[in-house]
């Protein structure tokens, strides 16, 4: 009896179409984690796989799963997800650079289907002028459900995408507004008052999510730094609101989630932990649940409803792909583009579902169009999204390849594959903002973990002092988890800092060493050894000292002061292409102040990269304007970086007042983040290491800037020693001259 109680019980638990929601959320992710996985070996995309397994768990197949609440839920996150993805890893300045293109191919999106379009359901179908327009309008929609094959290729900054994102944008708020007018024309509400307000609810949308939001979003990272589940929060709430707010104005909920990502997008590099959150929990949990929920749209027994469904979706297929590949041809012809980067238009483009079903449910529902033409559109939705799924696949892996291949051979292993980063540290643990840095100028296709190294002193408790580092510096392994990146901690012992620097720099074979700014130290350490110069000139890799005083995300630009003959330098390519990532990274412009030559090697520099930030240039007269820093402090602002490219003393740049730059910097830019790049130099600059082999203590340095430094507090300590004696002087003085006027005070009396 027992054992049929609890069979009927699970009898009833797996009545369909399922209810229970844990169940039904099982169910979502067995079939997130095995479709794309079966799909594979008959190579069909796994968006495709998605959709097609909605279709079959979907009410009108297996009826496993209906249309509930929940399932709207998580689908209309998983829309609100993509274009707020595509809208946040959007390059603006790649987007400026090609705006053109993009007004171009938004207008030509939008215009030729309605223009094919009409007079094939007005005087083929003869459905009436506002079903007619409406029906053409829905064809001009698109919806990126193929962007994320795009984002998992690795080939967001390609050209093609951000054109075609924003003409996805353009055309689909085009016809988001025209259906408002079709309704309140169908309506016989096309009055002064529908324009007024339509007017003023865009205009308070585009105050709130384009001044309002950017300025609440700096002040919440700015305060609340290191609460890094908040910053997540806060930007879901912000996608969310901003998705309200375009509901309320009048527009679908896309625009106001895309709107969002564009106002967010200076404040999320596009490799940093919280992008990597937002990407992760994205692509691995609601849009695929988009995705299933769009295959749960389609309704096969349409098919068997009647010869003039299959006519009408015929038809409407045929419009919908002509439309969209004929403006990715022109743009492809006009701007000699190639052909895969076409195919990647058309198939980003051809997708229909969101806005789709959206203009269509509210056509339906306000009896412009029929029954006929809502199975239809059910049948263009499936058909699209499979073809487009599948050509952006095609096309992705094309443009991957020949990315991939534009490089030399041999370049390519050695600047993108084999790239090795060292982040010394010495006496407190790594800062955070440093490491950050490193992750965000690191080559993303390197396949070398980034270095964290600790020096231990070479004394009897050196083991005791190694394993200690080593727990100390675990937390920043999971910090660079965040990033998506690995992190190794190497200890090792040697006699001091630099010298330890110097061994294993070239033990690691490291391209780049990038060091925290040196905090004050005592009286003894500063007459011995500069650590800062110290590590400079200890090797000749292109070093990078950074102090960065607040988040890297919320600084709004970048100055870098080149000195003359600084392109002269071996590291001069490195630094620049290094620093143009983090400009890009940063979404922020750059102004460089240097002379002519400086500028035309900078500006060659830049050809070989794919995508460049906004670059200023202003002359730099003469050395000597730049000799003193302190005069130069009202050009910056505090959310400036400031960047000075100095030299060691062998190499062909350097200037007697570079040894004065680290502490002028410390000085008079105390709350601006500031880094010092020493460009790797032709030749060994430390002749120790020509004698790898031989182990050598590093010899101890009295640097310039530490004698300069020993002798301004010394001169300090004299005056202030020269006023106290002063003072006790005179407070002896007035003491002798009371005790001398007492006695003679009594004497009168």
């Amino acid at each position: 009896m027992l054992m049929k109680s609890y069979y009927d019980h699970l009898l009833q638990e797996f009545h369909l179409p399922l209810t229970d929601p844990v169940l039904v959320f099982s169910l979502v992710l067995f079939i997130i984690l095995l479709s794309p996985i079966v799909l594979k070996r008959f190579n069909i995309p796994g968006t495709v796989g998605l959709i097609i397994s909605g279709v079959l768990i979907g009410p009108h197949a297996l009826n496993l799963l209906e249309k509930s609440s929940a399932v709207e839920l998580f689908s209309t996150i998983g829309l609100l997800y993509i274009m707020f993805i595509a809208g946040v890893e959007l390059q603006v300045n790649e987007l400026k650079r090609n705006r053109n293109q993009s007004l171009l191919f938004g207008l030509l999106t939008f215009t030729l289907p309605i223009v094919a379009a009409y007079p094939v359901c007005r005087y083929l179908l003869n459905y009436n002028v506002s079903a007619s327009i409406l029906t053409a309008s829905m064809l001009a929609t698109h919806t990126l459900v193929a962007y994320p094959i795009v984002n998992r290729m690795g080939i967001t900054k390609n050209q093609a995408v951000p054109v075609t994102v924003a003409g996805t944008i353009l055309s689909d708020t085009a016809v988001l507004l025209l259906l408002a007018v079709i309704i309140g024309y169908a309506q016989n509400n096309l009055t002064r008052e529908f324009w007024l307000h339509l007017g003023i609810s865009l205009a308070i949308f585009t105050i709130i999510v384009f001044i309002l939001l950017p300025f609440i979003a700096r002040w919440f990272f700015t305060k609340l730094e290191n609460e890094k589940h908040a910053h997540y929060i806060f930007v879901l709430s912000a996608v969310f609101f901003s998705a309200f707010l375009s509901t309320a104005a009048g527009l679908e909920p896309i625009v106001g989630a895309f709107a969002a990502g564009l106002a967010l997008n200076p404040l999320i590099p596009n490799s940093s932990a919280l992008m990597n959150r937002i990407e992760f929990i994205g692509n691995s949990l609601f849009i695929p649940f988009f995705l299933i929920s769009v295959g749960m749209l389609v309704d096969l027994r349409v098919i068997m409803s009647g010869p003039m469904t299959l006519i009408i979706a015929a038809l409407l297929t045929m419009v919908a792909i002509t439309a969209k590949w004929v403006p990715a041809l022109l743009i492809q012809k006009l701007f000699k583009w190639t052909p895969a980067q076409r195919q990647l238009m058309f198939g980003l483009s051809s997708s229909r579902a969101a806005a789709t079903i959206a203009i269509v449910l509210v056509g339906y529902q306000a009896r412009i169009l029929d029954l006929n033409i809502l199975n239809a559109t059910i049948i263009l939705i499936l058909i699209t999204c499979i073809a487009g799924s599948m050509v952006t696949e095609k096309a992705a892996k094309a443009i991957a390849v020949e990315e991939s291949t534009a490089a030399p051979e041999d370049e390519l292993d050695k600047k993108s594959f084999s790239e090795q980063i060292l982040l010394p540290i010495a006496g407190s643990l790594p800062s955070e903002r440093v490491l950050e840095l490193a992750v965000l100028i690191r080559e993303k296709r390197s396949e070398n973990p980034l270095i964290l190294l600790s020096v231990v002193p070479n004394d009897h408790e050196a083991e005791v002092n190694m394993k200690k580092s080593r727990k100390e510096l675990e937390p920043m392994v999971h910090y660079a988890a965040s990033f998506d990146t690995k992190l190794d901690i190497v200890t090792t012992i040697d006699y001091n800092f630099s010298s330890g620097i110097s061994r294993m720099s070239r033990e690691l074979q490291a391209d780049l060493v990038v060091y925290g700014w040196p905090t004050h130290r005592g009286f003894i350490d500063r007459l011995i050894n500069d650590s800062a110069e110290s590590i400079v000139h200890c090797t000749g890799k292109t070093t990078i000292i950074c102090q960065i005083t607040q988040p890297l995300a919320l600084h709004r630009r970048m100055v870098v002061i080149c000195p003359p003959l600084a392109e002269m330098e071996k590291g001069f390519e490195q630094w620049v292409g290094k620093m143009m990532l983090l400009a890009l990274e940063l979404s922020i412009p750059v102004q460089f102040h240097c002379d002519r030559n400086s500028r035309i090697a900078v500006t060659e520099s830049m050809k070989s990269m794919q995508s460049t930030p906004n670059l200023l240039f202003e002359p730099m007269k003469t050395p000597k304007d730049w000799e003193n820093l302190s005069k130069q402090r009202k050009r910056f602002k505090d959310d400036d970086i400031v960047l000075f490219i100095s030299a060691r003393r062998d190499s062909v740049s350097y200037k007697p007042f570079f040894d004065q730059t680290p502490e002028q910097l410390e000085k008079h830019f105390s709350g601006i983040s500031k880094i010092m790049i020493y460009p790797a130099s032709f030749g060994s600059a430390n002749p120790a290491e020509a004698y790898a082999d031989v182990v050598v203590p590093e010899p101890i340095r009295f640097s310039t800037s530490a004698i300069r430094k020993v002798g301004n507090e010394f001169a300090q300590f004299l005056k202030k020693n020269q006023v106290q004696i002063r003072k006790t002087l005179g407070e002896k003085r007035q003491r002798r001259k009371k005790a001398s006027d007492t006695p003679e005070k009594s004497d009168n009396a």
